[in-house]
């Protein structure tokens, strides 16, 4: 007997968004069956019964599982089925992640799993919004202990008009790429890229989205109000409050700040370890209060600082609310690489390495997208364990790295040159030597200079920053902090990290820990980090490098283009590729034909480039009568010599044309392997070309 469930519906951006309640999945604490469109997502929510003992994290997993049958295809590689996620599924996690994570309670410590299994996939539905509301219906009608719902929106931008939830086609003209979740109140997570959107109409975006999330969660209000659990109880990790007593009686206020009040970060890790050393001494006898010393000593820490911002305006280093921590650039710190450049602000330091390469190096994807399958730039990020002063093995990019790449990618997309105005492949790739805050932003700075030092045509420069945020008891006591450092952000409530160019922002991306933002917040953070961005520009990076350079560097390949007509491919290329690849070993250098007929040549030896184009050019182009050419004798008959012009290209020119005297062996006047200029003398009575050397 098939199993009853109750279905909801609304519209959505013009398309239907269906929601079945109890239909699959019952074991779960709470599951949504989703769909939008023909995108069809499950999505689920379980939590363990007990908390995960030893930890002082919420220990939350969200899973965004791609597969291929989706899209109708069979995945690649020998054992046909889907591996690790791919980057685009772990960029989706990491956004349905955070809005939903802020709204957990903070001291629940049961091990929670939002997974969602995408298993079709209609391109103008979007799998990635109907997976972030799938798990906040999921996670809203179980008995997990949650403070939602959320909802979420896509916005596109298209002459100046919004467009909601855009479909693929609008996607690919739009000028925007947003992502908005909101709370019934307050706008709880923005992603977004941009191609120099102003400011005022961002602000206008995010809360165009946030008005249409209240309509989807009025939606999901019904759902929970009808299939609903009771939330069931849980057993808190939060310090008792004796302890905090007993902690406070030994180290006082006025030390505590006095310990993380310093704009060095050792010293202030040292003070914290000496503070943790002392508890222990007096603790010693009490073994359960020892175990209370991290997380209380964390939370006195925590208190301490957001007092002192936020009633008396003093930040840990010393510095005012809108000042930005000492700043460094400079370019070609690394030699024989095709572009460096090196970005410091106060603690944190990132060093961006430039590579160009043919087009044929562009990333290959192949994923649920059906309309991207590769991409010619790409920015990788790495954050070794050195860099914050910690011992660590290196086992690969997390979900921080990628992410903060993906971030760096998105901000520099917009400035970069077309393929027509440069054929290449681009790879920037930003260490992290040290760390102190706001890397990923860093990293947007190193990487512009890198980039422009690499000889890569940027349009304009582009600068991220981060602000912060502490809020007090209402929503208009808050003070937003520019630049904020590691423990403004630990600490704080806010990590709103802009990019852009003087124009306009390029990305945005917002993590916050409580329960949303304001708009006047919004507003204000926005403002800052413009203001902040221009002056990185202006005084640090145009010093550095005001423009990028004519021409790329000496060990970089030098690339060459051409247009050729595209039935001509296939002299080009040869039978099973002999022609082509002749001229890749006569002249070392790699070639890539397009569909349309743009040939890139591509060399270290710009000589050897040239000699390509011009054999190409040769096999491409008809003799022409009266022109003068230049051949290779390769083989030698009584009655003539055959020359190839360019591999695949012959013409014979004929005894009685080799000489103004008379030739009796044409051996008289060529050997095997000469290189002798020819006249054309058009076509013969029997339709071929023929030349003559005597009239060269």
């Amino acid at each position: 007997m098939a199993k009853e469930f109750k279905s909801y519906s609304m519209d959505l951006a013009g398309r239907l968004l269906r929601v079945d309640i109890g239909r699959v999945a019952a074991q779960a604490n709470g599951a949504a069956f989703m769909h939008y469109g023909d995108t069809v997502v499950l999505s689920t929510a379980t939590a363990s019964e007990k908390p995960r003992e030893g930890i002082d994290f919420f220990p939350l997993s969200v899973e965004y599982e791609e597969k291929m049958y989706a899209v109708g295809k069979i995945p690649g590689g020998f054992n046909k089925r889907e591996g690790k996620a791919s980057e685009h599924a772990v960029l989706t996690s990491r956004v349905i992640d955070r809005p939903m994570r802020p709204l957990f309670p903070k001291d629940y410590r049961n091990d929670v799993t939002l997974n969602n299994l995408v298993m079709s996939v209609d391109p103008d539905c979007s799998p990635e919004v109907t997976a972030m509301l799938g798990s906040a219906i999921a996670t809203s009608i179980s008995d997990i202990p949650f403070d939602g719902p959320i909802a979420a929106t896509q916005v596109g931008l298209i002459d100046g008009e919004f467009v909601f939830n855009p479909t693929t086609d609008q996607k690919n003209v739009s000028d925007l790429s947003l992502t908005v979740a909101s709370t019934r109140d307050k706008v709880i997570m923005i992603e977004a890229g941009a191609n120099e959107v102003p400011e005022d109409k961002m602000i206008e975006a995010i809360f165009a989205a946030h008005e249409l999330n209240q309509k989807i969660i009025k939606f999901i209000d019904v759902i929970v109000a009808e299939c609903g659990k009771e939330k069931h109880s849980y057993e808190s990790c939060s310090v008792p409050e004796e302890v905090m007593e007993a902690i406070k009686a030994i180290i006082t206020p006025e030390q505590m700040e006095e310990a993380v009040f310093t704009d060095e970060k050792q010293v202030r890790e040292e003070n914290i370890r000496q503070i943790k050393e002392k508890l222990a001494e007096a603790f010693a006898d009490n073994e359960e209060w020892l175990g209370y010393i991290d997380d209380a000593v964390y939370q006195y820490q925590k208190k301490t600082v957001r007092k002192m911002i936020l009633k008396d305006h003093k930040r840990p280093d010393g510095r005012a609310i809108n000042e930005i921590r000492p700043l460094a650039a400079e370019v070609d710190l690394i030699p024989r690489v095709h572009g460096s450049a090196m970005f410091t602000r106060g603690q944190t330091q990132i060093c961006t390495v430039t590579t160009l390469a043919p087009l044929s190096d562009a990333q290959r994807i192949d994923g649920l997208d059906l309309t991207e399958t590769s991409k010619r730039y790409m920015h990788h990020y790495n954050f070794p364990s050195y860099s914050v002063g910690e011992t660590k093995p290196s086992r690969g990019p997390g979900r921080r790295e990628i992410g903060h790449g993906a971030l760096a990618e998105r901000a520099l997309v917009p400035v970069l040159p077309s393929e027509e105005e440069f054929p290449y492949a681009i790879r920037t790739v930003s260490e992290t030597f040290e760390s102190n805050g706001s890397t990923s932003q860093a990293s947007i700075c190193a990487s512009t200079m890198s980039l422009m030092a690499a000889g890569v045509p940027i349009k304009k420069q582009v600068a991220g920053i981060s602000a912060g945020l502490v809020t007090g008891e209402t929503d208009d006591d808050y003070i937003v902090l520019t630049d904020i450092q590691g423990l403004e952000d630990f600490f704080g409530d806010m990590d709103f990290k802009v990019a852009g160019t003087h124009d306009g922002i390029t990305a945005i991306q917002m993590d916050i820990k409580i329960h949303g933002l304001t708009r006047p917040i919004i507003e204000e953070a926005i403002r800052r980090t413009k203001e902040a961005r221009e002056y990185i520009i202006n005084e640090i990076m145009t010093p550095a490098i005001a423009e990028p350079r004519k021409e790329v560097g000496e060990y970089a390949p030098k690339i060459t283009q051409i247009m050729i007509d595209p039935q001509k491919i296939g002299d080009v290329v040869g039978p099973k590729g002999k022609i082509i690849n002749q001229i890749i070993e006569e002249t070392d250098v790699k070639i890539d034909i397009n569909d349309d007929g743009a040939v890139s040549v591509c060399g270290l030896d710009q000589k050897n480039i040239d000699k390509a184009i011009d054999m190409i050019q040769m096999i491409v182009s008809e003799f022409e009568a009266g022109k003068i050419y230049t051949g290779k004798v390769v083989s030698i008959k009584e009655f003539g010599a055959f020359l190839e012009f360019a591999p695949g290209k012959e013409g014979m020119v004929h005894i009685s044309k080799l000489d103004k005297h008379r030739v009796n062996r044409v051996e008289d006047v060529l050997t095997l392997g000469d290189v002798i200029k020819v006249k054309c003398l058009g076509k013969d009575k029997m339709g071929r070309i023929s030349f003559s050397k005597k009239d060269a």
